[in-house]
């Protein structure tokens, strides 16, 4: 009998391994636009995040969202929206990516006061359900197709 990862590769699955950091949650490592930052793998995000003050670094193109977001701990946070933007995550890519842009200096702050290191945004479900995502906690892996 095949193991999972055996088995989710046969069937063009793309594998990415996840770091459990000191808060427990999983943070990867993916590219934006060709620009690799550090992301929280977040199952309860809708959409995929990334700080205001990180924009410019991943080339987003911003326009006026009436959307207000709303997180653990904060709500009713102003936003941006930034359209199909490329993601790659080891050799799996999607090419349109749509991406909130707020204020995530509380997620940061919560992290450095563990002593976790910040972040530049969060992939949420968008991308799971993108990518038939798969996530292996036994072995902090996430499988896409």
């Amino acid at each position: 009998m095949p193991s999972l990862r055996e088995f989710l590769l046969s069937k063009g699955y793309c594998r990415s391994r996840l770091f459990p950091t000191v808060t427990n949650h999983l943070e990867m490592k993916a590219k934006i636009n060709g620009v690799e930052g550090s992301f929280i793998l977040d199952t309860g995000a809708s959409s995929s995040c990334i700080d205001f003050s990180h924009a410019d670094l991943f080339g987003l193109l911003q326009e006026d969202s009436e959307v207000l977001a709303a997180g653990a701990g904060a709500t009713g946070m102003e936003t941006k929206l930034s359209r199909n933007n490329s993601l790659k995550i080891q050799k799996w890519q999607y090419k349109k990516l749509d991406i909130v842009l707020f204020d995530m200096s509380h997620v940061n702050t919560a992290l450095i006061a563990h002593n976790a290191a910040p972040v530049h945004g969060i992939l949420g479900a968008d991308v799971l359900n993108a990518g038939k995502g798969i996530i292996d906690y036994q072995y902090n892996c996430l499988y896409l197709k």
